[in-house]
């Protein structure tokens, strides 16, 4: 996407029509790193869309069967039983055709790659199922920045 009043209107109306989000790569805990769990930039978009009113799927295989944030985690999108508006990516670029070709066979309607994150292949992927494909945008600072109309920037952490 290029110009910057149709991303726009694409985000919003993606954030509008959707309810249900896949979060893959979210942070889960790792021995004692519960304290700084809470400061993960996954965990941080993860409580902040439930805080207004999304289902966050957490997608994690080395964390399947544990719970983040309240849900449970799986260990692959085809184990999610609900149908999934967004697939909201945290891994590296390289990784995310594999995503792409799991976020078709799950019928999602949007592949959102967050900030940092863009991959050609993963985008003609999608985008040949007729599949939104957003890159390089945090779906929170989105959120602010288009239905708060605040400066997309991270809270204080929590202590």
């Amino acid at each position: 996407m290029t110009n910057l009043i149709a991303d726009d209107n694409i985000i919003k109306k993606t954030l509008n029509s959707s309810k249900v989000v896949a979060m893959v790569g979210v942070s889960s805990i790792k021995k004692e790193d519960s304290k700084n769990l809470v400061r993960r930039p996954s965990i941080i978009v993860m409580n902040y869309l439930q805080e207004f009113g999304y289902k966050v799927i957490p997608v994690n295989p080395f964390a399947a069967g544990k719970k983040i944030n309240g849900e449970i985690v799986f260990e692959k999108l085809e184990d999610i039983s609900e149908p999934i508006d967004i697939v909201n990516v945290f891994r590296p670029s390289g990784e995310t055709p594999p995503i792409a070709e799991q976020t078709i066979k799950i019928g999602a309607k949007v592949f959102w790659l967050q900030y940092g994150i863009k991959n050609e292949e993963a985008k003609k992927i999608v985008e040949s199922k007729n599949i939104v494909y957003i890159e390089n945008k945090c779906i929170k600072q989105e959120y602010q920045r288009l239905f708060l109309k605040v400066n997309p920037v991270f809270p204080a952490l929590k202590k």
